[in-house]
């Protein structure tokens, strides 16, 4: 490292006579330890990471930062930072990389793996199904932001405007004209979104698309967008523990596709996408005829198309693009860590962006869509992907799209996540419903349909 003497006060360059050792002004120093805040530390680690543990065996992925495998052991690993999840079939296995680890770091092991990354894991392999979340993470963010208690529960994460059914003409919502805010609050306002969305994209996806909305108005914050991001709170602090589920599959993903035409300020689009991993097609010569096993998303996606979209269905061809974009590295992913993935099936809901990909349609005026959305189409041609449509009442990306009615919300969550005893006790602890009127919980099936509703309870204080 080199280091101009400038920067060093004269007693230190008087004690250690640096001026006979310098070269134009400078110092040149070898660095043998981490230095805090020093940009070079992250790579230097890593470096001496890898060098050591390639004496033992293990290498890198190619294509996944952060996947670690070894040449002969059934042992693959993450690392972020210093946390290792380990997955391994022997437990001689995981001893080899914790005496390959205590060879130069000191080391504290968890073999119920219960928390990893401010994640905690609940296992269960009779089941076998996991379940993950931030228990207290809701209430400490609301308590950072010295967010009041609300006594009214509040089921949706944003403001709905009813639709003027019947109307020739939809028109758009009116343009914010409420007064800016001042830096102090344009400063919480981000704070509010950078807590909130690490939450939602751990463990609760149904903020996302209320959490996109704040994001872009962020830099010109209004009174209006403060009240959002109130009424978001308020639906936070309602449902404050979520958890996802995932049960055992053949590790196959799966992708949703969905997007809103002109949906967003500015006359903008959305898109959003649902990622899980299921049980592998029967028939790989055509779409899936049977829905595959739901399961706990894996990833989900609920983006605003940066460019003015001319279509509905140029709309949802840039889902496509999007959607296909994040399941390319997922496929990189679960092949590096040993599950084969055939062609992906990637379900729209729009016949005419399916027919395009497919090439199963003549283009006319469609031709001046985005160039680079065909790359879907070379994909599926390279037997990537399997674009095929079903009914946006099967979609489930089309809840990460746009602003839905409360009711909907109430229906549509415990789709996404796992039903906890805690969040029920949360939300009719904060109901001014009658005590009596308590008895009996419904949980409903996917939506566009209600059939396999189950009734839970009595419930009590």
């Amino acid at each position: 490292m080199r280091l101009s003497l400038a920067l060093l006060p004269d007693e230190i360059v008087n004690q250690y006579n640096l001026l006979d050792i310098a070269i134009d002004g400078y110092v040149y120093l070898e660095i043998r330890k981490g230095m805090y805040g020093l940009p070079q530390a992250g790579i230097l680690a890593s470096k001496r990471l890898t060098k050591h543990l390639a004496t033992f065996g293990y290498y890198p992925t190619n294509q996944t930062p952060g996947l670690w495998r070894h040449k002969t052991r059934p042992i693959t690993f993450s690392l972020v930072v210093d946390d290792f999840g380990v997955k391994y079939v022997g437990r001689q296995h995981a001893e080899h990389l914790v005496a390959a680890l205590k060879a130069l770091y000191p080391v504290t092991t968890d073999w119920n793996g219960q928390l990893y990354c401010g994640l905690t894991l609940q296992w269960d392999y009779a089941a076998r199904t996991v379940d993950l979340s931030m228990p207290g993470y809701i209430p400490a963010a609301l308590h950072k932001f010295q967010h009041p208690t609300r006594l009214r529960p509040q089921n949706s994460p944003h403001h709905w405007d009813r639709p003027n059914y019947g109307a020739p003409t939809q028109l758009t919502r009116p343009a914010d004209e409420s007064r800016p805010l001042p830096p102090d609050g344009i400063q919480r306002l981000q704070q509010i979104i950078g807590t909130l969305l690490y939450y939602a994209r751990a463990v609760d996806p149904t903020l996302l698309v209320a959490l996109g909305t704040l994001s872009s108005a962020q830099a010109k914050g209004t009174e209006a967008t403060a009240a959002a991001t109130v009424h978001l709170l308020n639906y936070c602090a309602t449902n404050p523990d979520a958890c996802l589920r995932y049960k055992a599959s053949d590790m196959v993903l799966y992708i949703h596709s969905d997007a809103s035409y002109l949906s967003e300020p500015k006359a903008r689009s959305r898109s959003g996408g649902h990622f899980f991993l299921s049980d592998r097609p029967t028939d790989l010569s055509q779409p899936p005829i049977t829905a595959p096993t739901p399961n706990g998303p894996l990833h989900t996606s609920s983006v605003i198309l940066r460019n003015v979209m001319a279509s509905a269905a140029e709309a949802e061809i840039g889902a496509l693009f999007v959607n296909a974009q994040d399941g390319t590295v997922l496929r990189t992913t679960l092949i590096e860590l040993g599950h084969p993935q055939p062609p992906t099936p990637l379900q729209s809901d729009n016949s005419t962006a399916t027919g395009i990909v497919n090439a199963s349609i003549r283009q006319r005026r469609s031709k001046a869509i985005d160039m680079r959305f065909y790359w879907v189409r070379d994909r599926v041609n390279q037997g990537h992907f399997l674009v095929y449509w079903r009914p946006g009442t099967e979609n489930l990306a089309d809840y990460f799209t746009k602003h839905h009615p409360t009711a909907h919300h109430r229906l549509v969550r415990n789709t996404f996540l796992h039903p906890t005893k805690a969040g029920a006790r949360a939300l009719f602890a904060r109901s001014n419903v009658p005590h009596r009127s308590l008895r009996g919980c419904v949980v409903f099936s996917p939506p566009g349909s209600l059939r396999g509703s189950r009734l839970l309870g009595p419930i009590t204080h």
